[in-house]
């Protein structure tokens, strides 16, 4: 038996009290956590959501979006995370062809109006019978007719649930991946895929306790998710989200949260670099806490990661993954040379083989 909620369940129980998630001041403890996704397993299970069933979620970087993640998983249902800029009729592909019984979306903003969006589309899909709307304030009413809100859902419900037990090679999470050609396809993860993933970029990571990541990341894409949200969650990290970049907020909370750990592409480490208003932040700070980089979705130039390096005093790793992958496949080590521009060796449990445009393998230094 193995189920993905047992990372967040484990550091519940180890140490209860520890800050999980901060979010614009705000700080929740592991307990906490657990005992929101607790009452939204509750919820979903009061509507017939359990094990087998598909369970949409859109969401970006916000306290939400972990807590409903694993309370899904404790049901033993499937999360599906949904790009947070998804239109109408592309959500209502994603929740057609997942099988979605239920849909869990953020309200959005005047800009981004996502809960209108996805209401629209959950009334086009006859098989997805739930929606509630995931309110800002949770004392709101619902910005959406018709639909419930996420805290009515979760309020009467109790803080402890006792979570379905899944086999390995369950789906866990469905990753949609754009691919070459098509419609969206969805990558069935296990959850074993994805506890083994999250385990081996702890090691990588060397992650502990003490560490804190900054996720600016989109947790529902699977760099976000594992590397960092699930990671964490595994090693009883704090996390510290902020929802869409930004240098100021993210060399803000460098500075105020001691952060250690930072994961971006690399436009996020040109904008980091050659912030104007870098000087209003104590950099000798961030260079004495920020104990590693990492890097992926594109190649870093060289010239980058040098200066970068040098400004804050960090080492970056690269890496390659894909969402089929759950996702990392090869990183650079902090054991081992780093090679910049170079993708890394293989990580623990994983083959790989170089071929030619003939799909012919290649042998070294060819």
């Amino acid at each position: 038996m193995l189920n993905l909620a047992t990372l967040l369940e484990s550091s519940a129980l180890n140490d209860p009290g520890k800050t999980a998630v901060v979010f614009a001041g705000k700080r929740l403890s592991y307990a906490q956590v657990n005992a929101a996704a607790n009452q939204v397993a509750h919820g979903l299970h009061a509507a017939g959501i359990g094990k087998g069933d598909k369970v949409a979620l859109s969401c970006p970087n916000l306290p939400y979006f972990p807590i409903v993640y694993f309370g899904i998983l404790k049901t033993g249902a499937t999360v599906v995370p949904l790009n947070v800029l998804l239109k109408q009729r592309e959500i209502a592909y994603h929740l057609q062809d997942s099988d979605a019984a239920a849909y869990i979306c953020f309200q959005g903003t005047a800009e981004l109006p996502m809960a209108q969006e996805g209401w629209a589309a959950f009334q086009q899909v006859d098989s997805c019978k739930n929606f509630w709307v995931i309110t800002a304030d949770p004392a709101a009413a619902s910005p959406i007719d018709g639909a419930a809100t996420l805290a009515q859902m979760m309020q009467p419900q109790p803080a402890d649930f006792d979570t379905v037990q899944t086999m390995p090679d369950d789906t866990a999470v469905i990753l949609y991946t754009s691919g070459t050609t098509g419609q969206p396809k969805g990558a069935e993860l296990s959850h074993a895929n994805m506890v083994m993933n999250a385990m081996v970029v702890r090691d990588l990571f060397r992650l502990t306790p003490e560490d804190v990541q900054l996720i600016v990341l989109p947790l529902f894409h699977s760099f976000g998710q594992t590397c960092q949200q699930n990671s964490s969650f595994l090693a009883g990290c704090t996390t510290v989200l902020v929802p869409k970049f930004d240098a100021d907020a993210v060399l803000g909370g460098f500075q105020n949260e001691n952060v250690t750990v930072f994961c971006g592409v690399p436009t996020m480490y040109w904008g980091l670099l050659h912030h104007p208003g870098a000087g209003n932040y104590d950099l000798q700070k961030i260079a004495g806490t920020l104990r590693l980089g990492v890097s992926g979705g594109a190649s870093m130039p060289v010239e980058l990661m040098k200066d970068f390096e040098k400004k804050f005093n960090v080492p970056i790793l690269e890496g390659y993954g894909l969402s089929e992958t759950s996702p990392v496949a090869t990183f650079n080590r902090l054991d081992r040379e780093r090679k910049p521009g170079s993708i890394g060796l293989p990580i623990w449990g994983v083959a790989l083989k170089v071929v030619d445009a003939d799909d012919r393998e290649v042998q070294t230094g060819d």
